[in-house]
């Protein structure tokens, strides 16, 4: 299982939102290279990295810490928030970006988001899928739709879909421990799925469970954050 710790972008700072709430927003540090790096000098390889700005705006708006990350660390990144144009999937796979996460425009333009694993290979994107209740939700978590998760994942899965991640939104921010049950029923209906884990992670044992459900990767945000889980028990995890 990979160990994905998190940033989130909010005007150029590294912030975490409760649920999704934007106006639940807690500055942690003003500079998101700087807590890049302590990942990295973690030995840690991996690094979600989320431009909440884009996902509300519908556009990639923190250029410059992409840059910047990709630039001067060897982290691995998977971005997302707001990605909507082959002109924005270019500039960041020319950047380096390890995968692209898609989430609303995967919901709203499905055919788009199939060409773009056809044109680029589906290994170099994510299925974001943010969850209440079994129900997708989009443009970060601000609207609500009717589409089930496991109708979403069926409709790109035949389309050759290898990675999904999973939010719940319900459990995100909270340190309340993730939702097992939505993983083991992704992992039991999509077992070639590559299940990513994000939301509520707040111990190791967390981290043991997620493990034992053989899920892909596990992303962990605010429990770093608050130390609650301390870099070095990561690498020896």
């Amino acid at each position: 299982m990979r160990i994905i710790p998190a940033i989130d972008i909010i005007g150029g700072k590294c912030v975490r939102l409760t649920q999704g709430d934007y106006g639940q927003m807690k500055v942690y540090r003003e500079d998101p290279l700087e807590v890049a790096r302590e990942f990295e000098n973690a030995d840690l390889e991996y690094l979600h990295l989320v431009d909440l700005d884009g996902a509300k705006k519908g556009k990639v708006v923190n250029w410059e810490v992409i840059e910047e990350i990709q630039g001067k660390t060897s982290l691995k990144v998977d971005f997302g928030g707001g990605v909507k144009s082959k002109k924005e999937v270019e500039q960041l796979l020319e950047l380096g970006i390890n995968q692209i996460n898609v989430g609303s425009l995967a919901v709203k333009k499905p055919e788009v988001f199939i060409g773009w694993m056809e044109t680029y290979g589906p290994e170099n994107f994510i299925l974001s899928a943010d969850v209440m209740d079994d129900n997708v939700m989009i443009n970060g978590w601000l609207e609500a739709t009717s589409l089930r998760l496991v109708d979403l994942a069926d409709q790109f899965e035949k389309k050759g879909l290898e990675y999904i991640c999973c939010t719940d939104i319900r459990t995100d921010g909270t340190l309340q421990g993730p939702n097992l049950s939505l993983y083991r029923k992704l992992k039991k209906r999509f077992p070639k799925l590559k299940v990513i884990a994000s939301g509520g992670i707040s111990s190791l044992n967390d981290l043991n469970e997620l493990k034992y459900i053989k899920v892909d990767g596990a992303i962990i945000g605010k429990a770093i954050y608050e130390n609650r889980i301390k870099l070095s028990e990561l690498k020896n995890f």
